[in-house]
């Protein structure tokens, strides 16, 4: 997610200008790569569970998209030695309206529940507990369906819309997941992200108007039935959410000269020049983080451009971008693709883990100099620091861009350490002993040290990753 800040000299003062108005609006199978429970490490996705989920979605939208109904199945693998007794299901775009009000549901609501016993919704309705009928054995499948009802809120956010455009972002309830730790049930943050899940299987079924367009995660295809409708199927692998949005969207396709197909859809009244140019850095970024990370393995991606959105918001395979003429963060959004669509990280616990690596290769993309970006940087207190949880950062707000600012100023200062050779190679092998896993700060403080002679100790305390 961008909000959008972001650091830079007179290379970057252009782009930075951008963000800046987007904040003050506000206030995203590389060659050789491992299997996800290899690739996640002792400790990680190796143990977390429920896996190997699949979605099978169907859902019909009304005149204008803003409200969906229809079923969605979900079958899962328990991956713990310990019998899984139950699931719970993430309803995170219940997360800003919470429960609702008498006579106003909640904007997401599950019911008919198959394959399990529900529990009352917890965590201000986004998380809905369903006890299994019997436990769960290590490797055993086990599937869950529910109707689902889904109303786009009236407010300009990733589950919102602006204008005739509507957006789902964190609309389709997914699975928690659990392991060490137990079940992890933070709460829902608006300032930045809480999600965190392994990756899955989707299959989805979109019925809507003809008169709309619909981006969405995955591999889309859409197929007008010549009644005025038209289905939009979506099919995606191993990733970790789905998304999309529905409007009157104009329209182009590119392939980069990788491979990629790029789609965009923007609103009419967004300016055209920073449609454009939000098309050439995506064009140009998706292949070069395919280079310095790993080959991006979806095939296709989607940019969703408007003039109102606050910042940008990254899902996998789309992205939302508030564009301005001088377009928008969308090479931040498309780092995203990497650091947390394919190595994935707990968005509540280590935020740092997602944004301050998208913004240290924003930052590489556009060849910022990175010697000076200390002098925009203020600790305001000793507890401040880079790899704090959402749950600081929610209480602290006005400190959250240092995840943006002091976040890659550190990962610039670690490249200076290590040298510009090895950071390269040092990030290619974190990324594909990841790839589908999930990343910690614990495990990239333990690659890094293992790259170098050097005691990274002091560098870690200095640049307060703890």
């Amino acid at each position: 997610m961008s909000p959008s800040i972001s650091w830079s000299p007179e290379s970057g003062r252009r782009l930075t200008s951008v963000l800046l108005v987007l904040l003050v609006q506000f206030l995203a199978v590389g060659p050789g790569a491992p299997d996800a429970d290899a690739a996640a490490g002792p400790g990680a996705s190796a143990v977390a569970t429920p896996d190997r989920a699949r979605y099978d979605v169907s859902l019909r939208s009304d005149a204008d998209g803003g409200h969906w109904t229809g079923r969605q199945r979900v079958s899962f693998r328990n991956a713990s030695r310990q019998p899984l007794h139950e699931v719970y299901l993430r309803l995170w775009g219940n997360g800003e309206d919470q429960c609702g009000t008498p006579g106003s549901p909640p904007p997401v609501t599950v019911s008919n529940v198959g394959g399990g016993a529900p529990d009352r919704l917890t965590v201000g309705c986004t998380a809905l507990r369903i006890a299994l009928p019997e436990p769960m054995g290590h490797g055993e499948r086990t599937t869950v369906a529910f109707d689902v009802s889904l109303t786009v809120p009236d407010r300009n956010a990733r589950f919102g819309r602006e204008g005739a455009h509507r957006f789902l972002g964190n609309a389709i309830p997914v699975l928690a997941v659990h392991d060490a730790q137990g079940w992890h049930l933070d709460p829902y943050v608006a300032l930045g992200e809480s999600f965190h899940a392994l990756t899955s299987d989707f299959r989805v079924r979109l019925d809507h108007p003809s008169a709309l367009k619909v981006p969405a995660t995955g591999r889309t295809r859409a197929l007008p039935d010549g009644r005025g409708r038209t289905v939009t199927l979506s099919v995606a692998h191993r990733v970790r959410d789905f998304a999309w949005a529905a409007g009157p969207f104009r329209t182009a396709t590119q392939t980069t000269p990788g491979g990629v197909r790029v789609k965009s859809y923007w609103a009419s009244d967004t300016p055209a020049a920073g449609v454009r140019l939000n098309r050439t850095d995506a064009v140009a970024a998706v292949d070069r983080f395919s280079e310095e990370f790993g080959r991006y393995p979806y095939g296709e991606i989607d940019l969703v451009m408007t003039p109102g959105f606050g910042g940008g918001m990254e899902y996998p395979g789309l992205v939302l971008v508030g564009t301005t003429e001088e377009g928008g963060a969308v090479v931040h959004e498309v780092a995203h693709q990497w650091w947390y669509g394919i190595v994935g990280n707990d968005e509540y616990t280590s935020p740092w883990l997602d944004e301050s690596f998208a913004q240290y290769a924003n930052a590489r993309f556009y060849g910022w100099e990175t010697r000076d970006c200390w002098s925009d940087v203020h600790w305001p207190s000793d507890g401040a620091a880079l790899t704090n949880s959402m749950a600081y950062w929610s209480g602290h707000r006005n400190e959250y861009h240092l995840v943006y600012t002091a976040g890659p100023c550190a990962l610039a200062d670690l490249e200076r350490t290590l040298g510009a050779d090895t950071m390269a190679r040092f990030l290619e092998r974190y990324a594909r002993d990841h790839w589908y896993g999930i990343s910690t700060t614990a495990a990239f403080k333990k690659a890094a040290q293992a790259v170098t002679d050097e005691d990274l100790g002091p560098f870690w305390e200095t640049h307060r990753i703890r």
